[in-house]
């Protein structure tokens, strides 16, 4: 007697994973320090949503601390943004990155970690730790300037 399922014929997807990327190696920004973060991500926000909207993108970097790419996460509202873990991850796996550092900025220019914002840096280098995908830095950045929880300890 034949079972119901083998009688199905089951199409599925097939994943492919590839990353190309049109910057020669020797011209990607190297970052050494929260300061160049910061300059590279700057490049990288739209102007007139940056004082309006809650953004959070992550720098995608190789083993020589080299920037592969800037992946934008997650657009929000004037006061926050959903950060899917699985979105950022996905991301930094797919483009084989050996650690990453996180952005988001403030529309209201403060320059203070949230309790919320604390949470999620501390969820997202904790499955950056068991991915071996370590979180390097996560740098709130605001017309006023930039935090970095790297350098304020809070990392």
């Amino acid at each position: 007697m034949e079972t119901t399922t083998s009688k199905l014929q089951f199409e599925v997807a097939e994943i492919q994973l590839s990353y190309k990327s049109k910057v020669k190696p020797s011209l990607r920004p190297k970052i050494n320090s929260s300061r160049e973060a910061y300059e590279v991500l700057l490049q990288t926000w739209d102007e007139d949503k940056f004082e309006l909207i809650e953004q959070f993108k992550i720098l995608i970097m190789n083993r020589g601390n080299r920037v592969l790419g800037v992946f934008e996460v997650s657009t929000g509202g004037g006061g926050s943004t959903i950060v899917d873990p699985k979105v950022v991850f996905a991301a930094a796996i797919k483009s084989n990155a050996t650690s990453i550092i996180l952005a988001h900025n403030h529309p209201s220019g403060a320059l203070s970690a949230s309790e919320a914002d604390c949470r999620l840096t501390r969820r997202l280098s904790e499955a950056g730790r068991l991915l071996d995908i370590p979180v390097l830095d996560h740098i709130i950045v605001s017309c006023e300037g930039y935090l970095s929880f790297a350098d304020e300890g809070l990392l």
